[in-house]
């Protein structure tokens, strides 16, 4: 809360002209509260240290007296070294700066100095970065300055000085957001103190404590947005009721060729009783590459047409509308459901009969691509949707096919397995079930990483595996050669495998972003049965297209992938009977790519992965698509501050259970940003 800031332009304070305005701009700061909510990400130290407790290459400021006439020498008009020697404590130093010749007649003998800049302990010398002199009225010396996101017209120094004049103009108009009891609770400094401290840290634990308290703050203002936003939504008795007949899907259930894991029983009863509540569900389901969401899906179907609901499944691809349709008709046409497809490349004539067919009921499923949101595609009684890969698809999009009923369930599914902080904070407002386990008897993935000069040896097990009747995958980062990245792409790849595998009766294809829709189908559908015997492909394949006969993953240049992306391709194979392989061909150029192949090496568990993934990435780039909903934080890192956001969520949960939420005076700040965020009406839970 920062008491009109947010309305005030940012050239109110002292020192911002027109033009650095519009610089500020470039960094999403137009206000004076932009501008004291623009924080810094780290401090330089340039206090004072004894040479004593100074390690060798340690950045560090000394103090001490110039001793003795500076050196200067130059090459040409620009490269020049000046030196001098300084007593600092009882130590003779040699300070060097590079390209700094207009300071040498600055450093006459006996004037204080002050350097900051890394030490060399061998040769007992500080190259130096800064430099001042205390008789100038030294700025730095014994400080922790603020560095923050700087560029274009806007520098470190001009920043800190503007920012200082905002605090002292403004300063006192900070208001505060959390309760009483929330600052005593957790010993917070007030939201005044911290965001001066964090512009201004005296020593390195304020800068802490005001960091701790503000990010707190962040999280905790999303979560009550969140769980308020959530709150809102099972309030309202409008969902579908439905009167599931649970000994149908037992039986449903028990004819299955394959038996239930513990996992997908429980949340087969998680999504039933979400079905049978008056209240729309919301829920999120998340499982490992391979745990069976298609088979809860198709019970959670089952379910919706033995209440007398039609339901509907969308899924990103035609392949994989087309796969699931298939897969879905084999279990529930058997009980009499009528499953229908609908996907963008159907005739004129297909599509208005299963148009017809589904606005008179007589489809009781019906599979397809976003062509299931077209202002023309209307349901006689939907009762759920299903939402597969729900990161493909943006929030708007999901809930235009939501609109397509009176508030139908809504179940969303994602093999991307998400770590406990990204799942609470991108998807808070969903309730979250999980399977962690894998059917019985499914044999994990061998997975090995190899450099390129292995690259024969993986053409001759690749040429194994299909003479013993298996097929492979082949990914490649990119479709045809590019000047700026040194990868393999798939049509070089395409046209060696073929020279090298033809001659056995190896029959090689080709998948690419670029063919034609019906092109790919083609392919797929060839490989699928087995015409195909090593696809060659960029990343297309990577969702949920199911072929149990490919046992063999190799993935060129696998140091371009993230882990999540790895793990996502590994997960094509694995599917059938026989032990399958994953083989990455890197020759890694940095730690990050080295880890990534060594993460994939020792463990299958996507869970753990998406834990490693979101350390090597960060939040930002975890979904990889701003449709994500993830928010975009100041200063929270999901990562290092995931027992902050538990904290946070909890006492945002207590506090809106509190019936003295609604009504005190000290809530009303917090009532205030919830109306704003558009979740409150009138001050009550729309």
């Amino acid at each position: 809360m920062m008491e009109g800031l947010g309305q005030l332009p940012v050239r109110a304070v002292s020192g911002v002209g027109p033009q650095k305005a519009r610089e500020l701009e470039a960094f999403g700061i137009a206000t004076v509260q932009d501008l004291l909510e623009h924080f810094p990400f780290r401090y330089e130290d340039y206090r004072l240290r004894h040479l004593s407790d100074v390690g060798d290459g340690d950045k560090v400021t000394i103090q001490g007296v110039i001793h003795g006439e500076p050196v200067l020498r130059m090459w040409g008009r620009s490269k020049s070294r000046l030196t001098c020697i300084v007593l600092v404590d009882r130590f003779f130093v040699t300070a060097v700066w590079w390209g700094r010749h207009f300071l040498k007649n600055q450093l006459q003998p006996g004037r204080e100095i002050v350097l900051t800049g890394k030490w060399d302990a061998r040769k007992r010398e500080i190259a130096v970065s800064e430099s001042e002199f205390p008789d100038a009225g030294a700025a730095k010396t014994g400080t922790l300055q603020p560095v923050y996101h700087v560029g274009g017209g806007i520098t470190q120094a001009w920043l800190r000085k503007v920012i200082r004049q905002a605090l002292v103009q403004y300063g006192e108009r900070i208001g505060e957001w959390l309760p009483e009891d929330l600052l005593r609770r957790h010993r917070f400094m007030s939201r005044k103190r911290a965001i001066a401290a964090i512009h201004l840290p005296g020593e390195t634990t304020d800068g802490d404590e005001a960091r701790r308290r503000l990010v707190y703050e962040e999280l905790f203002l999303f979560q009550l947005k969140l769980l308020a936003y959530r709150a809102a939504n099972r309030g309202r008795a409008d969902g579908v009721a439905m009167k599931v007949d649970r000994g149908q899907v037992r039986e449903m259930v028990r004819a299955l060729p394959f038996a239930l894991t513990a996992s997908q029983k429980r949340v087969i009863a998680e999504i039933l009783d979400d079905m049978e509540s008056p209240y729309a569900m919301n829920r999120l389901l998340q499982g490992d590459v391979g745990a069976g969401k298609t088979v809860v899906a198709a019970v959670a179907l089952f379910a919706a047409w033995t209440a007398g609901r039609q339901g509907a499944l969308m899924v990103p691809t035609e392949i994989l509308a087309e796969q699931h349709a298939r897969s879905l008709k084999g279990m529930l046409e058997p009980y009499g459901i009528q499953v229908g497809l609908l996907v963008g490349s159907m005739t004129e004539r297909e599509r208005k009969g299963m148009l017809a067919s589904l606005q008179s009921g007589m489809i009781d499923v019906v599979v397809g691509t976003h062509a299931l949101i077209q202002e023309d595609v209307y349901f006689a009684r939907l009762g759920l949707v299903v939402v597969d890969e729900q990161h493909r698809f943006g929030v708007e999009q999901r809930s235009m096919l939501r609109r397509k009923g009176i508030n139908p369930d809504v179940l969303t599914m994602t093999a991307t397995p998400i770590p406990r902080t990204m799942a609470i904070t991108a998807f808070g407002d969903m309730d979250v079930s999980t399977l962690n386990e894998l059917p019985k008897g499914r044999l994990p993935v061998k997975t090995y990483a190899v450099g390129h000069a292995m690259l024969n040896r993986v053409i001759g097990f690749i040429r194994r595996q299909v003479q013993e009747g298996r097929q492979a995958y082949v990914i490649c980062p990119l479709i045809e050669e590019s000047g700026k990245l040194d990868v393999q792409n798939a049509l070089d790849v395409y046209g060696q495998l073929r020279q090298a595998l033809g001659g056995d009766g190896i029959e090689i294809g080709l998948l690419h972003g670029r063919m034609a829709a019906a092109e790919k189908d083609a392919v797929m559908q060839a490989f699928k049965d087995n015409r195909v015997h090593a696809l060659v492909s960029t990343t297309v394949i990577e969702v949920g297209v199911d072929v149990p006969n490919a046992t063999l993953m190799v993935v060129y240049d696998a140091d371009r992938f993230g882990l999540s992306q790895l793990h996502q391709l590994r997960g094509r194979v694995g599917r059938g009977a026989h032990q399958s392989y994953c083989i990455l061909i890197a020759d890694p150029k940095n730690e990050i790519a080295e880890e990534r192949m060594r993460i994939m090496t020792r463990t299958n568990d996507g869970f753990e992965i998406a834990r490693r993934d979101l350390e090597l990435r960060g939040p930002g780039d975890f979904f990889g698509t701003k449709q994500s909903g993830m928010p975009d934080f100041k200063l929270a890192n999901l990562l290092t501050d995931y027992d902050i956001l538990e904290t946070a969520r909890e006492d945002a949960a207590e506090l809106l259970a509190n019936p003295g939420f609604w009504t005190d005076a000290e809530y009303a700040g917090l009532r205030d940003y919830l109306q704003r965020e558009g979740v409150l009406e009138g001050g009550r839970l729309d």
